[in-house]
């Protein structure tokens, strides 16, 4: 077999990937303005950069919102597309090693894909994610950029803008310790620094995804959430999701190709129907 090239075309960011004898090859990741000059850029470059021939590539699977508006075969190979969230689920199921899952694909908003075995379906998501988190920073700190939020949000305190457990009760709750978040941004003041307020913006967004996650699962027995895409790239994942496993006792994982997931899963939805069967239900 040859190489097999997965990419999720974002409107504006395109990431790619090989699979090669089920080793993920180079993942690679490309901003330009459009849909298309994204795709055939990311194209062009990671078959420069990591010398493969357009004879090399057996096939193109396309996913992402942005593959809507490819209707031609790239570069004239054998090209298909996948269904997104078909991609995440079997990404995140190659990644992680883990069968029966719930994968939270952290976008500008969050979906919800389970897998159970070759069982994979969307069950829902919510219009918080990367986009909420643009915005309001945008409003609230004269920036959209993700990373400058992040580097404010580490000399932020959130106890400074939101309310904890502790603020409102003498003693802890049935199953919640006196630090857990009571209400977010519960506790802000006019005059919050900008790294509280960055940090308070995070929190709301990881905080709120988690707990939409969780939710999810109840009346299952699925203890393992994944978590993909582009937020997952914030270090405050770190601090937040943890926290939420000693909560609920639960498991967050964070899979080394994280925000490559979806790019992987297109190239192993062909990989798997050459090979063998593949049963879903979207």
């Amino acid at each position: 077999m040859g190489i097999v090239i997965g990419i999720d075309v974002g409107i504006s960011t395109t990431k790619i990937v090989g699979v090669r004898d089920m080793q993920v090859v180079s993942p690679m990741r490309i901003t330009a303005a459009d849909p298309i000059t994204s795709l055939y850029g990311a194209f062009g470059k990671y078959l420069y950069e990591n010398h493969i021939e357009l004879g090399d590539v057996e096939q193109v699977v396309l996913t992402g919102v942005g593959s809507a508006y490819i209707e031609k075969p790239v570069y004239g190979l054998p090209t298909s597309k996948a269904d997104e969230f078909v991609a995440d689920g079997l990404g995140a199921r190659f990644e992680s090693g883990l069968d029966r899952i719930i994968v939270v694909s952290m976008g500008t908003g969050t979906s919800l894909v389970r897998c159970d075995g070759d069982d994979i379906r969307h069950i829902g998501g919510i219009s918080i994610g990367g986009g909420t988190l643009a915005g309001l920073s945008r409003i609230m700190l004269q920036t959209s950029d993700i990373k400058q939020v992040s580097e404010l949000a580490k000399h932020g305190n959130i106890a400074n803008v939101s309310l904890m457990i502790g603020d409102i009760s003498a003693h802890p709750l049935p199953g919640l310790p006196m630090n857990v978040t009571a209400s977010l941004f519960g506790n802000a003041k006019t005059d919050a620094a900008k790294e509280d307020i960055a940090v308070g913006l995070i929190h709301t967004v990881l905080q709120t995804i988690g707990s939409a996650a969780v939710l999810a699962a109840l009346n299952s027995d699925i203890n393992e959430f994944v978590m993909i895409g582009n937020l997952t790239l914030l270090p405050q994942c770190h601090e937040v999701f943890p926290m939420m496993e000693q909560l609920y006792g639960v498991h967050f994982r964070i899979p080394k190709y994280s925000q490559f997931c979806t790019a992987i899963g297109a190239a192993l939805d062909y990989v798997y129907k050459e090979g063998k069967p593949l049963s879903t239900n979207i």
